[in-house]
Protein backbone atom coordinates (compact mmCIF):
# COMPACT_ATOMS: atom_id res chain seq x y z
CA UNK A 1 0.00 0.00 0.00
CA UNK A 2 0.74 3.56 -0.52
CA UNK A 3 1.91 4.25 3.13
CA UNK A 4 5.05 6.30 4.84
CA UNK A 5 7.36 3.89 7.67
CA UNK A 6 4.98 4.75 10.14
CA UNK A 7 2.72 1.87 8.88
CA UNK A 8 5.21 -0.53 10.29
CA UNK A 9 3.71 0.91 13.87
CA UNK A 10 -0.55 1.10 12.81
CA UNK A 11 -2.34 -0.65 15.12
CA UNK A 12 -4.30 -3.70 14.26
CA UNK A 13 -7.27 -2.72 15.72
CA UNK A 14 -7.32 0.83 14.47
CA UNK A 15 -6.35 -0.31 10.79
CA UNK A 16 -9.21 -2.99 10.78
CA UNK A 17 -11.55 -0.82 12.24
CA UNK A 18 -10.69 1.80 9.69
CA UNK A 19 -11.05 -0.75 6.93
CA UNK A 20 -14.23 -2.05 7.66
CA UNK A 21 -15.71 1.27 8.42
CA UNK A 22 -14.61 2.59 4.62
CA UNK A 23 -16.09 -0.48 3.20
CA UNK A 24 -19.48 0.10 5.31
CA UNK A 25 -19.63 3.46 4.19
CA UNK A 26 -19.35 2.34 0.66
CA UNK A 27 -22.26 0.60 0.83
CA UNK A 28 -24.44 2.93 2.71
CA UNK A 29 -23.57 6.15 0.88
CA UNK A 30 -21.80 4.68 -2.40
CA UNK A 31 -18.39 5.27 -3.05
CA UNK A 32 -18.66 8.88 -4.52
CA UNK A 33 -20.00 10.23 -0.99
CA UNK A 34 -17.39 8.48 1.03
CA UNK A 35 -15.34 11.31 2.61
CA UNK A 36 -11.74 10.54 5.03
CA UNK A 37 -14.04 12.42 7.88
CA UNK A 38 -16.43 9.77 7.97
CA UNK A 39 -14.37 7.06 7.84
CA UNK A 40 -12.48 8.28 10.70
CA UNK A 41 -15.89 8.91 12.54
CA UNK A 42 -16.96 6.06 11.94
CA UNK A 43 -13.38 3.95 12.99
CA UNK A 44 -13.16 6.38 15.96
CA UNK A 45 -9.95 7.13 14.91
CA UNK A 46 -8.55 10.62 13.84
CA UNK A 47 -8.35 12.11 10.35
CA UNK A 48 -4.38 12.64 11.15
CA UNK A 49 -4.60 8.75 12.21
CA UNK A 50 -5.96 7.91 8.39
CA UNK A 51 -3.31 10.24 6.80
CA UNK A 52 -0.42 8.59 8.18
CA UNK A 53 -1.36 5.20 7.15
CA UNK A 54 -2.90 6.18 3.40
CA UNK A 55 -3.21 8.99 1.41
CA UNK A 56 -6.60 8.81 0.34
CA UNK A 57 -9.91 7.45 0.94
CA UNK A 58 -9.15 5.00 -2.18
CA UNK A 59 -6.06 3.58 -0.47
CA UNK A 60 -7.93 2.53 2.57
CA UNK A 61 -10.89 0.97 0.03
CA UNK A 62 -7.87 -0.80 -2.08
CA UNK A 63 -6.47 -2.30 0.81
CA UNK A 64 -9.73 -3.54 2.18
CA UNK A 65 -11.01 -4.75 -1.25
CA UNK A 66 -7.35 -6.36 -1.91
CA UNK A 67 -6.98 -8.05 1.11
CA UNK A 68 -10.92 -9.48 1.07
CA UNK A 69 -10.39 -10.62 -2.84
CA UNK A 70 -6.89 -12.41 -1.38
CA UNK A 71 -8.94 -14.32 1.43
CA UNK A 72 -11.54 -15.58 -1.15
CA UNK A 73 -9.83 -16.41 -3.84
CA UNK A 74 -7.03 -18.36 -3.09
CA UNK A 75 -5.09 -20.38 -6.41
CA UNK A 76 -5.24 -23.57 -4.49
CA UNK A 77 -3.89 -27.20 -6.23
CA UNK A 78 -5.89 -29.97 -6.19
CA UNK A 79 -4.30 -31.46 -9.02
CA UNK A 80 -6.90 -30.80 -11.50
CA UNK A 81 -6.73 -27.20 -13.28
CA UNK A 82 -10.02 -27.20 -14.51
CA UNK A 83 -11.77 -27.93 -11.70
CA UNK A 84 -9.39 -25.28 -9.64
CA UNK A 85 -9.99 -22.16 -12.02
CA UNK A 86 -14.02 -22.83 -11.85
CA UNK A 87 -13.78 -22.17 -8.12
CA UNK A 88 -11.35 -19.16 -8.19
CA UNK A 89 -13.16 -17.62 -10.79
CA UNK A 90 -16.57 -18.36 -8.83
CA UNK A 91 -15.31 -16.82 -5.77
CA UNK A 92 -14.02 -13.37 -7.89
CA UNK A 93 -17.02 -12.99 -9.14
CA UNK A 94 -19.06 -13.65 -6.25
CA UNK A 95 -17.00 -10.90 -4.46
CA UNK A 96 -17.26 -8.82 -7.09
CA UNK A 97 -21.17 -9.34 -6.56
CA UNK A 98 -21.33 -8.91 -3.28
CA UNK A 99 -21.21 -5.36 -1.58
CA UNK A 100 -19.19 -3.94 -0.37
CA UNK A 101 -16.89 -5.19 -2.45
CA UNK A 102 -18.03 -4.61 -6.14
CA UNK A 103 -19.21 -1.23 -5.27
CA UNK A 104 -15.75 -0.09 -3.76
CA UNK A 105 -13.83 -2.14 -6.25
CA UNK A 106 -15.97 -0.28 -9.28
CA UNK A 107 -15.50 3.09 -7.10
CA UNK A 108 -11.61 2.32 -7.17
CA UNK A 109 -11.39 1.35 -11.25
CA UNK A 110 -13.40 4.69 -11.81
CA UNK A 111 -10.87 7.00 -9.99
CA UNK A 112 -7.86 5.21 -11.07
CA UNK A 113 -8.44 6.82 -14.10
CA UNK A 114 -7.88 10.56 -12.63
CA UNK A 115 -5.29 9.75 -10.03
CA UNK A 116 -1.63 8.54 -11.30
CA UNK A 117 -0.98 7.15 -8.06
CA UNK A 118 -3.74 5.35 -6.98
CA UNK A 119 -3.35 3.51 -10.71
CA UNK A 120 0.05 2.69 -9.54
CA UNK A 121 -1.10 1.53 -6.49
CA UNK A 122 -3.93 -0.87 -7.98
CA UNK A 123 -1.35 -2.72 -9.92
CA UNK A 124 1.37 -3.13 -7.79
CA UNK A 125 -0.82 -4.36 -4.72
CA UNK A 126 -3.49 -6.01 -6.76
CA UNK A 127 -3.08 -6.57 -10.21
CA UNK A 128 0.08 -7.36 -10.72
CA UNK A 129 0.83 -10.37 -7.79
CA UNK A 130 -3.02 -11.39 -8.58
CA UNK A 131 -1.69 -11.91 -11.90
CA UNK A 132 1.55 -13.79 -11.06
CA UNK A 133 0.01 -16.15 -8.66
CA UNK A 134 -2.33 -16.99 -11.15
CA UNK A 135 0.24 -17.50 -14.46
CA UNK A 136 1.91 -19.76 -11.41
CA UNK A 137 -0.90 -21.86 -11.26
CA UNK A 138 -1.39 -22.30 -15.13
CA UNK A 139 2.38 -23.36 -14.73
CA UNK A 140 2.10 -26.05 -11.99
CA UNK A 141 -0.72 -27.12 -14.50
CA UNK A 142 2.27 -27.02 -17.66
CA UNK A 143 4.40 -29.56 -15.21
CA UNK A 144 1.68 -31.70 -14.50
CA UNK A 145 1.38 -31.95 -18.32
CA UNK A 146 -2.01 -30.64 -17.86
CA UNK A 147 -1.20 -27.31 -20.01
CA UNK A 148 1.43 -27.37 -23.25
CA UNK A 149 4.59 -26.60 -22.94
CA UNK A 150 4.42 -23.92 -25.41
CA UNK A 151 0.60 -22.56 -24.12
CA UNK A 152 0.98 -18.47 -23.81
CA UNK A 153 0.31 -18.80 -19.85
CA UNK A 154 0.09 -14.58 -19.27
CA UNK A 155 -3.00 -14.58 -22.14
CA UNK A 156 -4.45 -17.39 -21.01
CA UNK A 157 -4.86 -15.35 -17.51
CA UNK A 158 -5.80 -12.12 -19.45
CA UNK A 159 -9.14 -15.04 -20.82
CA UNK A 160 -10.00 -16.01 -17.87
CA UNK A 161 -10.22 -12.50 -15.89
CA UNK A 162 -11.31 -10.50 -18.95
CA UNK A 163 -14.95 -11.66 -19.07
CA UNK A 164 -15.11 -11.30 -15.62
CA UNK A 165 -14.14 -7.50 -15.26
CA UNK A 166 -15.77 -6.72 -18.63
CA UNK A 167 -19.13 -7.56 -17.28
CA UNK A 168 -18.49 -6.15 -13.40
CA UNK A 169 -16.89 -2.67 -15.31
CA UNK A 170 -19.94 -2.22 -17.61
CA UNK A 171 -22.45 -3.65 -14.72
CA UNK A 172 -23.71 -6.58 -17.08
CA UNK A 173 -24.88 -9.45 -14.95
CA UNK A 174 -22.64 -11.46 -13.49
CA UNK A 175 -21.53 -14.83 -14.83
CA UNK A 176 -23.31 -18.16 -13.48
CA UNK A 177 -21.40 -21.31 -12.10
CA UNK A 178 -22.60 -22.52 -16.00
CA UNK A 179 -21.13 -19.51 -18.02
CA UNK A 180 -18.04 -19.61 -15.58
CA UNK A 181 -17.49 -23.14 -16.56
CA UNK A 182 -18.30 -22.80 -19.57
CA UNK A 183 -15.31 -20.05 -20.22
CA UNK A 184 -12.46 -22.15 -18.28
CA UNK A 185 -13.21 -24.99 -20.49
CA UNK A 186 -12.90 -22.56 -23.65
CA UNK A 187 -9.42 -20.93 -22.02
CA UNK A 188 -8.09 -24.59 -21.54
CA UNK A 189 -9.59 -25.75 -25.01
CA UNK A 190 -7.81 -22.57 -26.78
CA UNK A 191 -4.43 -23.35 -24.94
CA UNK A 192 -4.33 -26.94 -26.29
CA UNK A 193 -5.08 -28.18 -22.67
CA UNK A 194 -7.43 -31.36 -23.48
CA UNK A 195 -4.32 -32.75 -26.05
CA UNK A 196 -1.88 -32.24 -23.58
CA UNK A 197 -3.84 -33.70 -21.05
CA UNK A 198 -4.76 -36.85 -23.00
CA UNK A 199 -1.03 -37.21 -23.87
CA UNK A 200 -0.03 -37.24 -19.79
CA UNK A 201 -2.88 -39.70 -19.68
CA UNK A 202 -1.77 -42.07 -22.67
CA UNK A 203 1.74 -42.22 -21.13
CA UNK A 204 1.12 -43.41 -18.06
CA UNK A 205 -1.73 -45.73 -19.27
CA UNK A 206 -4.60 -44.52 -18.46
CA UNK A 207 -7.06 -41.97 -18.75
CA UNK A 208 -6.48 -40.02 -15.34
CA UNK A 209 -4.32 -37.13 -17.31
CA UNK A 210 -7.28 -36.54 -19.01
CA UNK A 211 -8.03 -32.45 -17.42
CA UNK A 212 -11.71 -33.09 -15.62
CA UNK A 213 -14.54 -30.60 -16.99
CA UNK A 214 -12.57 -30.39 -20.12
CA UNK A 215 -13.60 -31.11 -23.66
CA UNK A 216 -14.73 -34.70 -24.93
CA UNK A 217 -15.45 -35.72 -28.38
CA UNK A 218 -19.15 -35.71 -27.22
CA UNK A 219 -19.78 -33.96 -24.29
CA UNK A 220 -21.73 -30.77 -23.92
CA UNK A 221 -18.78 -28.85 -24.27
CA UNK A 222 -18.29 -30.08 -27.87
CA UNK A 223 -19.24 -27.27 -30.07
CA UNK A 224 -17.71 -24.53 -27.26
CA UNK A 225 -19.74 -21.55 -25.55
CA UNK A 226 -21.10 -19.31 -27.75
CA UNK A 227 -20.21 -15.87 -27.85
CA UNK A 228 -22.51 -13.72 -25.41
CA UNK A 229 -21.26 -16.90 -22.68
CA UNK A 230 -18.36 -15.47 -22.54
CA UNK A 231 -18.57 -11.63 -22.96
Amino acid sequence: MITSPSSLRRSERSRRATLDAALELCTEKGYGRVTVEAIAARAGVSKKTIYRWWPSKSAVLLEAFTEALVGATPFVDTGDIAADLRTHINSAVKLLSSPPYGPAYAGILSEMHHDDALAVAVREQLVDPRFERAVGRLRSAQEQGQVPADADLPLAVEMLYGPVYYRHVLRKPPQDDATVAALVAHVLRSLGAGSAAGQAGAAGGGAEGVVPGGPGPEGPEAEGPGPDRVS
